[in-house]
């Protein structure tokens, strides 16, 4: 037993060591972030905690509040990851042998004719069983198309695509100039020439000279000449179920869909519970890959939909919030103010120890692989032009709106020491690269010296 007069000491030493290494990432942080000009007006929360150790080396900020943007993906792909399976339901069905109809219950998968994914199970199985009539019924659909405190004005770019129950295509028009020509799915969408109030002009498509948008109500392409030249864009169609299903119509040969208000359908009793077959469609992690590499909002915002269906039976992002605060969050001492699944919102409310705790959450829950293969590394995704040297060595989320920059991860010291860090800048006035430089600076220290 170590004598009772040596125990000051060493308290004393840790302590010591403690405030030493806080100091030292101040330092670290004010010449590389707080000492920059133009970041001298802006609001800065820091967080760096060492999980082996259980302790926080440094905080400065770490519990004010956040605008996180997309940082907001991390509590999202924790939920699918913890909630949704290895793989993703990409439809639930019931066939009724007397009267030839099938039931269907679309599951919110996004990857439904997606064209960044091959396999398509959910085409192949209603290609080889065209003989059965399909009928949508008991949508589970309880939120609006565009989240709350989306920018309403950005509803034909292409990292707004509006969510819905039953999305095909990303519910994107994809628009390509191919073999000479100009070509966009879904094909049943309609073009006319925005330039002239009677649209009686036809589309040239043996020219990529020209530009396109959509009316805001209707899912009608707009396109007028353009003096650059075309090469491809997406842009977010007006979604509906019953849209959805005639897409599939136009792609699948002798596909039928009837509505389900239709009088035939209505003598059909609802299937019980046990009688409901599952289609999967594909590996969950294909898809948490891409939403967390590419920051794609369309696949967050119909993970965490999928997430609601299968713990409440109802795809409402506001109740799965809610209820995943409660049941995994707990221990939270300040409820972050979590409103969609992307971090689109400008009403998304998170501090620096909010990621920390959630980080803490991720590592201890599931494999460190699975979370390194989910999450970019440097050089790679969201972090393409950044941390090349910290490859294998840090693993993160970006976070850019306008006037917003976060990053939060795990950092891979020089000492093989594993940290958990999460950087929020809001109300900057420069450019997202002059942030992101400057906290590339301070994670390359820290990275050096711990």
């Amino acid at each position: 037993m170590m004598p009772f007069r040596m125990r000051p000491l060493l308290l004393f030493i840790i302590l010591f060591s403690a405030c030493s290494v806080q100091k030292t990432i101040q330092k670290h942080a004010h010449h590389a972030i707080f000492k920059e000009a133009d970041l001298k007006t802006a609001h800065i929360g820091i967080s760096i905690f060492d999980p082996e150790k259980n302790q926080y080396l440094y905080n400065y900020q770490a519990d004010k509040f956040f605008l996180p943007a997309s940082n907001t993906k991390l509590f999202t792909c924790y939920a699918a990851m913890k909630y949704l399976g290895d793989s993703i339901k990409g439809l639930r069905y019931h066939s009724d042998a007397s009267s030839g109809i099938t039931w269907v219950r679309p599951t919110g998968d996004p990857t439904l004719l997606h064209p960044d994914f091959q396999q398509q199970r959910v085409v192949d199985f209603l290609r080889i069983n065209t003989s059965s009539v399909y009928a949508l019924a008991d949508l589970p659909f309880q939120t609006t198309a565009l989240g709350s405190g989306w920018s309403w004005n950005d509803y034909q770019q292409n990292y707004m695509a509006e969510r819905s129950a039953f999305p095909v295509y990303g519910n994107l028009i994809w628009i390509r100039y191919r073999d000479s020509s100009i070509q966009w799915y879904p094909s049943i969408i309609k073009a006319e020439n925005g330039s002239k109030g009677d649209y009686t002009e036809s589309l040239n498509r043996r020219s990529n000279m020209h530009s396109f948008r959509r009316s805001q109500h209707i899912n009608t392409l707009l396109y007028t000449s353009s003096t650059s030249t075309f090469r491809q864009q997406q842009i977010p169609f007006i979604t509906s179920d019953t849209f959805s299903a005639k897409v599939l119509e136009s792609e699948i040969k002798g596909l039928k869909w009837m509505n389900s208000s239709a009088s035939q359908f209505k003598t059909i009793p609802a299937p019980s519970k046990e009688a409901i077959r599952i289609l999967y469609s594909q590996p969950t992690d294909s898809v948490l890959r891409p939403m967390m590499h590419q920051s794609d909002n369309f696949f967050a915002e119909q993970m965490l939909l999928m997430v609601s269906d299968e713990i409440l039976g109802v795809m409402n992002d506001r109740k799965v919030i809610d209820t995943i605060l409660k049941m995994n969050f707990s221990e939270l001492s300040q409820k972050p103010n979590w409103v969609d699944g992307s971090g689109l919102s400008r009403y998304n409310l998170f501090t620096p120890r909010h990621f920390i705790s959630l980080l803490q959450k991720m590592k201890a829950e599931f494999s460190w692989d699975r979370i390194t293969t989910i999450l970019p590394t440097g050089g790679t995704g969201t972090l393409n032009n950044f941390y090349k040297p910290l490859q294998y060595k840090i693993f993160a989320k970006t976070g850019t709106l306008s006037g917003q920059v976060a990053l939060s991860g795990y950092l891979i010291t020089k000492k093989n020491r594993k940290l958990i860090f999460s950087v929020l800048v809001n109300n900057h006035q420069t450019s997202a690269v002059t942030v992101r430089k400057a906290v590339e600076a301070f994670l390359m220290n820290l990275h050096a010296f711990y």
